[in-house]
């Protein structure tokens, strides 16, 4: 990713984080920062900048309070297969067919599952130690429900552990030699899938399982210390089963160790759900220009930043260009069980014949877009930034110029953010689509650079609601959700007009400044993580 080296420098704090009116730059000021439009790039329509075209960012507002309040009624949770999820389906598909989209509702079946009441770990003996969800344990996904107390038994444990991964705890058979009927199996981490290890203690006799991390202290990212996520991948077992940090684990593997365990879950392997598409009246059915953002939350909170942000970005963008005739069609999609592993753009992908992938000119998307702590994260399209993961496919960089060229010229600041295969831009990616989008941070830790040039908290998460009941209405940054709704609008406008798209006709497309409405006061109410869904072994 491209820094912008003077500018950046130039920004203050208190400048990043006033809400801006943006208004179209003059020819001669595009001129001055080096971005005067190239041969065949379209400049702006008259009629479009003559009609006043903002971002409403009130209206963006209205949508997250909508799906705040269809959470609020529907148990605190919008998770795919609950009906908050269905509830949301039905606000967005109903928003976009009274705007005159076409909608269709993309049904697929997907393993669903969720803790119905929250987990319990306790040590009974030698000393009483109540464990604490999420800091140091967390139920496995697919585990069966169940309510023991019982001693705990270590398989195979390697303790302390080697310098490097290689624990084979709990993946053979012969493991479980001398295993006690109804005791609750400690197995650590290592190189086998945890539903092999689940399923053997099972068939072993065991009354619950105790996953933890394996304890090589130096293997970041992948630390194998903290508190392990991870899925069994499929519902397979009936027996409590939850994962634990490796000091944890540690403690529970002393010798006369007896715990409670309580876990009770909901699961359905073919549980229903659905993505919303909808197509724009405009434009060429063979030039897809589309905009995607998941609309799903996770089982334990609202979502109201992961995603609703996202969501409520492009379905007002879709209001705001319902009217315009464009050259080439927009498609917006909201997905489904993103939170399980990218399963609804997952299908979508798969079930897309070559002729009508073809047809797809480019992806962008938009996964919490209005962070508390945030920074403005493009995807880096060229690994300009040459780490974690490689260049998009071709023409992901023009994507990204076209939002660097948009912060540029809106005189905000942006960093690069990678491509890890944590959102819905990944199955696109993978079939070569090209693709780009935003970004404002999740787990990670804001850095003293990124305080600097977007003003919140060093050394603290972009956000502290991440994954959590707390990620509510008052989780949604205004000025940090106005930036971004207003460049995912100017990257609907230029790229629906242009004659040029990345998907085989790579070009730059002029970024449209358009004006901000303001009128919202500050940022999130207060600052208070993992995408990581599909991790099944080691």
């Amino acid at each position: 990713m491209r820094a912008r080296r003077g500018l950046l420098a130039a920004i203050t704090a208190a400048s990043v984080l006033a809400l801006p009116v943006v208004v179209p730059l003059p020819a001669v000021a595009e001129a001055a920062l080096g971005m005067s439009r190239s041969a065949g790039t379209p400049a702006a329509e008259p009629d479009l900048e003559a009609s006043g075209t903002a971002v409403d960012v009130a209206a963006i507002k209205r949508h997250l309070e909508q799906l705040q309040k269809i959470a609020d009624a529907n148990g605190g949770t919008r998770a795919s297969g609950t009906p908050g999820h269905e509830a949301s389906v039905t606000y967005v598909a109903g928003v976009l067919r009274s705007a005159g989209y076409q909608v269709t509702l993309q049904e697929f079946e997907f393993p669903f599952f969720r803790d119905i009441t929250e987990p319990t770990l306790k040590r009974v003996s030698p000393e009483a130690k109540t464990y604490v969800r999420k800091v140091d344990f967390r139920t496995m996904t697919y585990s069966g429900s169940g309510n023991v107390t019982a001693p705990v038994q270590g398989v195979d444990l390697v303790l302390p552990p080697s310098p490097r991964p290689s624990s084979t705890s709990g993946c053979e058979a012969s493991d479980f030699a001398g295993f006690i009927s109804g005791n609750i199996a400690l197995i650590q981490r290592g190189t086998c899938p945890f539903q092999v290890k689940a399923e053997l203690a099972q068939a072993a006799g065991a009354s619950g399982v105790i996953l933890f991390n394996e304890g090589q202290p130096d293997l970041l990212p992948d630390d194998r210390r903290g508190l392990m996520g991870g899925t069994l991948g499929a519902p397979t077992t009936n027996i409590p089963v939850v994962a634990t940090t490796f000091a944890a684990g540690e403690e529970l593997a002393a010798a006369g160790t007896t715990v409670t365990l309580v876990t009770n879950t909901e699961g359905d392997p073919h549980r229903r759900t659905r993505n919303v598409l909808a197509d724009s009246r405009w434009g060429d059915p063979n030039k897809i220009v589309m905009l995607g953002a998941h609309l799903d939350s996770v089982a334990d909170g609202p979502g109201v930043n992961d995603n609703g942000s996202g969501t409520a970005g492009i379905l007002e963008t879709a209001l705001t260009m319902r009217d315009t005739q464009t050259r080439n069609r927009l498609r917006f999609a909201f997905w489904g069980a993103e939170e399980l592993g990218l399963l609804g753009s997952k299908h979508y992908v798969a079930g897309l014949p070559a002729a009508e992938k073809a047809k797809i000119k480019m992806y962008l998307n938009f996964d919490m877009i209005a962070s508390p702590n945030h920074i403005i994260g493009i995807y880096d399209g060229d690994n300009s930034d040459a780490t974690g993961a490689p260049a998009g496919p071709p023409g992901s960089d023009q994507i990204e110029k076209f939002f660097e060229d948009h912060f540029t010229r809106s005189d905000l600041p942006y960093v690069g953010t990678d491509f890890t295969g944590r959102s819905d831009y990944g199955p696109f990616i993978g079939v070569g689509i090209p693709s780009g989008g935003l970004f404002t941070g999740a787990e990670g830790l804001k850095t003293a650079a990124e305080a600097a040039a977007f003003g919140g908290q060093a050394g603290v998460a972009y956000d502290v609601c991440y994954h959590k009941a707390c990620d509510t209405i008052a989780n949604i940054n205004d000025r940090a959700l106005a930036a971004n709704a207003g460049a995912i609008t100017a990257a609907a406008l230029a790229y629906a007009r242009s004659r040029k798209l990345p998907g085989g006709d790579v070009a730059v497309v002029s970024a449209p400044v358009l004006p901000v409405l303001p009128g919202l006061g500050g940022g999130a109410a207060g600052l208070e993580s993992d995408h990581d869904h599909t991790v099944v072994s080691r």
